[in-house]
């Protein structure tokens, strides 16, 4: 089993673990301390050491940031973790802030006296992150402080070591593209931007780039690693020397030189002697390296990680990998479906119980490398909190009347899944009904979308929830993330959202589309197939191609949850054809038992 079940904090942690910071923090002359989620590699699933945000509050949601001052502390988290911050973090040591009406730097900009001595970690901020906290500096009088020691790391007696996963090699048969020759066109980039060399300090883009896996963070398969790469497509790649086993230098090849990460600041100070013009993102890299490179002679250039693109937008291998993964992991999730219909009806099961079962139905693929996050197994009043997160402590039964949200996923060399199912335990009530349609006709309102170039995920984002707002309703999380190649699950610049995205979707770009809907201390909806951006084509009697979503994900969706009359007629066509696609390609493939459970669960409506 890859998930456990044991909680990884509790309320405890603020009361046990402040007084700690707080010593730490007056040996170093503090009055406050920023904590953002993000370890050094600005990681969205972080190695346990890292985990410095959950040590001094209890907060284990994958975003977020605390302020700790000698007499206050603040945590700041979005809209998905509204009720998990309060079940996780003490209310007497910490209040709550909404992350994105108050973010950090506001309420410092507000709060913070003047003359305060305000630290932050340089290797956990961005540049850009340190921009904000500079402005509400100015503005507040603050004094702001880059500390050479973390405090958490100073107080926490046992924090955990640093994860040393040997890198193994991602092979062409499923990169698609050799990592020469992709190194060839990101240099050409980095030329082009009028740098010599670019710094890329983002773990997922050294995989893509040098075609590379490792496994030093839980879910995604990332090696901790940075990477110069020059603009003539010659190489430094920076691992720590445990994880380098003899195969690996001789699959890189003579252009790419493996030095120790430890080596790295040597590295950018030899930058920086010789006045080279080094590109680096804004966004990702890590405030101290920057300052490191100017303040020894090298010129900056801004620029967005060149890997980001290029990665996203996967070519045919990735694709074709994809497509086979998902037929895979359909397999899987439609026993499990079949499962939870017709075993676990009967109110005895749990969510520990249905997650490990899901997890073993992936597991007898012996393609599975690991699941993609760990699965939100949601019943009743707990798939209301649409980032969940199971555990000994919070598990409850599947009872009858209620509503299962089970989100989950899978990492195969050839792809990336992940896929939200809702299913009825027992009876569903008409609310239950109204509320899923409402979910599955903006789901099938984005996936048979049709946009022409240009569009971002922004513009799309209304048509998964108009049939939601129409009743007066909707949902605090954004429809589509993309998603990586045997990468992160959660994978940019492309995402479909309320919020503001200036990344146009572009062919090749996998997202998922996942709408949803949650009554607080009831129930939770949520209808999640991942989708393809299909290149431009003509559309008979228009004047402009566009461009379309493919649907890869395969099982079925629950129909004993749809209201027929709420679904137009070329709703319940779009559904009725997924359900032809899906039983054309999985029956092969499923064991002849459920057959006819399997009919019916892809019946025409």
């Amino acid at each position: 089993m890859f998930q456990t079940y044991e909680p990884v904090s509790d309320r405890s942690f603020a009361g046990n673990h402040l007084p700690l910071l707080r010593a730490e923090m007056k040996k170093q002359n503090l009055d406050g301390f920023v904590i953002p989620h993000d370890d050094e590699y600005q990681n969205e699933y972080i190695p346990a050491y890292a985990e410095r945000l959950m040590w001094p509050s209890g907060f284990s949601g994958s975003a977020g940031a605390a302020i700790v001052m000698t007499d206050r502390a603040i945590m700041f988290t979005d809209g998905r973790y509204t009720l998990q911050v309060r079940q996780q973090v003490d209310g007497e040591y910490f209040s709550y802030e909404d992350l994105t009406e108050m973010p950090p730097d506001k309420w410092l900009a507000e709060n913070a006296s003047a003359g305060a001595r305000i630290g932050y970690d340089p290797m956990l901020h961005t540049m850009a992150s340190v921009k904000r906290l500079q402005a509400a500096e100015k503005k507040a009088g603050f004094t702001l402080i880059a500390v050479s020691e973390n405090p958490v790391d100073a107080a926490w007696n046992d924090q955990p070591p640093l994860p040393s996963g040997v890198v193994k090699p991602h092979d062409i048969k499923f990169a698609g593209k050799a990592s020469a020759d992709k190194r060839r066109e990101i240099a050409a980039a980095v030329e082009k931007a009028g740098a010599d060399t670019v710094l890329i300090t983002s773990p997922p883009s050294v995989a893509w780039l040098f075609n590379i896996r490792g496994s030093d963070v839980n879910r995604t398969p990332l090696p901790l690693s940075r990477a110069l790469l020059n603009k003539d497509g010659s190489a430094t790649l920076f691992l720590a020397p445990e994880k380098i086993d003899n195969q690996l230098p001789e699959f890189l090849g003579n252009d790419v030189d493996i030095r120790a990460e430890t080596d790295v600041t040597s590295a950018l100070e030899k930058l920086g002697a010789s006045g080279a013009k080094v590109a680096a993102d804004p966004a990702l890299a890590p405030s101290r390296f920057v300052e490191t490179m100017r303040a020894t002679g090298a010129k900056i250039i801004e620029l967005t990680d060149p890997c980001a693109l290029p990665r996203a937008t996967k070519n045919k291998t990735e694709l074709d990998g994809a497509r086979s993964a998902h037929i895979r992991d359909g397999v899987a999730v439609t026993q499990f479906l079949h499962w939870i219909e017709t075993k676990a009806q009967s109110g005895d099961i749990d969510e520990v119980v249905a997650a490990k079962k899901l997890e073993e139905f992936r597991a007898a693929s012996d393609e599975l490398r690991d699941i993609s996050f760990d699965t939100i197994s949601g019943a009743g009043s707990n798939g209301a909190l649409c980032h969940y997160k199971v555990s000994t402590t919070t598990n409850k039964k599947l009872e009858k009347g209620t509503l299962y949200l089970v989100d989950s996923g899978g990492q195969y060399p050839d792809g990336t899944t992940d896929i939200t199912r809702t299913t009825p335990i027992g009876e569903a009530t008409k609310e239950m009904c109204d509320r899923f349609t409402r979910v599955l006709k903006g789901h099938i309102g984005l996936a048979t979308m049709k946009f022409p170039a240009g569009t971002t995920g922004t513009h799309l984002d209304v048509m998964a929830r108009k049939p939601l707002w129409d009743a007066g309703l909707d949902y605090d999380h954004g429809t589509g993330h993309g998603v990586g190649s045997f990468l992160g699950v959660h994978e940019g610049p492309q995402r479909i959202a309320k919020a503001p995205n200036s990344q146009a979707l572009l062919p090749g770009m996998i997202l998922s589309n996942e709408p949803g809907f949650y009554k607080a201390e009831e129930f939770g909806i949520r209808i999640e197939n991942l989708i393809i951006v299909k290149p431009p084509q003509t559309v008979p009697g228009g004047e402009r191609e566009m461009m379309s979503f493919e649907t890869i994900t395969l099982a079925p969706i629950n129909l004993d949850l749809v209201l027929p009359d709420l679904l137009t007629a070329d709703e319940r066509q779009w559904l009725n054809d997924y359900h032809a696609r899906v039983f054309e390609t999985l029956s092969p493939l499923l064991p002849d038992n459920i057959e006819d459970w399997f009919k019916n669960a892809t019946r025409p409506i």
